[in-house]
Parts: structure tokens; C-alpha cells; sequence
């Protein structure tokens, strides 16, 4: 069973340390990191699923540890108004949350109610549902969900954003470039946007593919997931990596540098870190050290 550090005196120890160990002293630039700092919800997912912990406890970490926006929704039970005010009393927003690619099917204005209850301008689904390997069909169906739900949430006065997760970056059978790019460029932009998540853009088009798309695609940017990818680590297009590849930030293969500088560019305003490691508590200190360090 993993250790977890949910005491602030060993988690202000654990920044101390790292702060020590960096080169702030050498810092004379503005900070290149000027967003909030946001989390997915899911990085908590240990914790939330802790009986002996309560709703009310994992809100708490989740603001001792520096946040000022969450990426989520509402756990099983509760209403999401009232998780809404749960978050507000500890300083929190929720400007993103989620929704699967049945639903979307299914029902988009159920999607829509449940992200305004919560105070949310963005719903993402990160999984376009999918057999052995993504392919073109399935890429051109999900065109037409994210295209028809993403009018009913604009309807609404909310922005529709699909979450990359490295399967898309398979060449396009019928055309130039990858199933990511198609995707893109044939959603309709009023409708239909984009989060980029940084480990999965890696893992499935390369270390240079963040940069590339954000350079590519601009504006159809609105959100990022700050995650970082196992030096050495090279995808192969499944959309899954064993959890010990998902790493502090600025230990990876991303160029944080060049990422967040690019995205302030387009005008993403909010980015969320996610760990799917198994030592998220461990590892949210030294990533969030780390994005303050970032100098222009």
C-alpha cells in the first residue's frame, strides 16, 4: 500500500526541498505561468474513493495544496449545486467538468444542466469509445456527435471541448495528416473546441506534437491538462500507459517552456494538472514548485 502524505507539514516540507534544489536564486524573468492553478478532479481518485476520508477532507487537500480550480464533477450523491458551494466556501471554481461520449449521444442538455448547476463554462469528454484501433469511421462519427452536442451546449451558453488521448494521431487513410487533425478540422469551430493534454499529445505524436498543434490549430485551444511523460517512454497509439510514466512536471519529456508560452499565445486561460500516478500527493508539490519557476 502506497504511502500518502496528507499532512501539510510534510507536504510544505516536500516544496521546501524542492524549492531548495532549484535555481530561483538565477530567476530574473516574469513568471511564464500566469493562470490559476487548476486540477482534474481525477487525480484525487485514491482519495475520493477512501471510505475512511470525507468529502469535506479531500476539499480541504485539494485547497491546502494551493488550488483555485478544479476540472470535475460532482461525486455519486451529491448534488452538483451544492458541491459547487462546497468548492466556492474553500476558494475553488469549477470552470471545467466532464462528460462521457454516450451521453453526449444521449443526451447533451442533461450535460448542460448538470454544468451550469456546477458554475462550469467548458465540458470535455476525453474518450471517443472504440474497437482494437481508432480508425476513420470512428472519426468521422465523433465529428457528428461533437458537432451536434457541441450546438445544444453552446445553445446554452457553454464551450464544448474534446479531450486528446494519443489512439487520434493515426494517419488519416483518406487525406493528409493524422485522425487528430481530421477531427479538427472538420468539427465546426462555433461548436466544437479543444483540450490538449500534454502526456497524451506526446505519447501519441511525439515530443514536439504539443508545440506543433498549438502552433497548427491556435485558438480551437481553450484548455490544457499539465501532465508530463516518462523520459524515454514511446507511445504506441493504445490511449494507455502503466501509471509510473506519468511523472513530476519538468522531469518528463514535455518542454514546459515552450508549451506554456505557446498556449498563453492562443489564449488558453485554463490549465488543470492531472497525475495518474500513483504518488500524486508526493508528486503536486514539486510540479506546482516547477510552474512557478518557469521564467519568460
Amino acid at each position: 500500500m502506497k504511502k500518502q502524505f496528507y499532512s501539510l507539514a510534510i507536504l510544505g516540507l516536500a516544496s521546501l526541498m524542492f524549492a531548495c534544489k532549484s535555481n530561483t536564486s538565477e530567476e530574473t524573468g516574469t513568471a511564464l505561468f500566469k493562470a490559476e492553478f487548476g486540477v482534474q478532479g481525477y487525480t484525487f481518485r485514491n482519495q475520493f474513493k477512501d471510505t475512511t476520508r470525507t468529502l469535506d477532507q479531500n476539499l480541504d487537500l485539494i485547497a491546502e495544496l494551493g488550488f483555485t480550480e478544479l476540472e470535475g464533477g460532482a461525486p455519486n450523491g451529491v448534488e452538483p449545486a451544492d458541491f459547487k458551494k462546497m468548492c466556492a466556501d474553500r476558494g475553488i471554481s469549477i470552470p471545467s467538468t466532464g462528460s462521457g461520449f454516450e451521453e453526449l449521444v444521449e443526451n447533451p442538455q442533461a450535460v448542460a444542466d448538470r454544468a451550469k448547476a456546477l458554475g462550469a463554462k467548458y465540458v470535455m469528454c476525453a474518450w471517443i469509445p472504440h474497437k482494437d484501433g481508432f480508425d476513420i469511421e470512428e472519426a468521422k462519427n465523433a465529428v457528428e456527435v461533437f458537432n451536434a452536442a457541441g450546438k445544444v451546449l453552446a445553445d446554452n451558453g457553454l464551450i464544448f471541448c474534446y479531450h486528446d488521448h494519443g489512439y487520434e494521431f493515426k494517419p488519416n487513410p483518406e487525406g493528409e495528416g493524422t485522425l487528430m487533425d481530421y477531427i479538427i478540422q472538420n468539427t465546426n469551430p462555433e461548436f466544437v473546441s479543444f483540450e490538449m493534454d500534454v502526456l497524451w499529445t506526446i505519447h501519441g505524436g511525439g515530443a514536439t506534437a504539443p508545440q506543433e498543434l498549438l502552433e497548427k490549430y491556435g485558438d480551437r485551444w481553450k484548455l490544457m491538462h499539465v501532465k508530463d511523460l516518462k523520459k524515454g517512454v514511446v507511445g504506441d497509439g493504445t490511449g494507455g500507459t502503466p501509471a509510473e510514466n506519468d511523472v513530476v512536471l519538468g522531469t518528463g519529456q514535455a518542454d514546459w517552456n515552450k508549451i506554456i508560452k505557446l498556449a498563453n499565445e492562443v489564449g488558453i486561460k485554463h490549465f488543470f494538472i492531472e497525475d495518474e500516478s500513483e504518488y500524486e500527493v508526493e508528486h503536486i508539490p514539486l510540479s506546482l514548485n516547477y510552474l512557478k519557476g518557469l521564467r519568460e
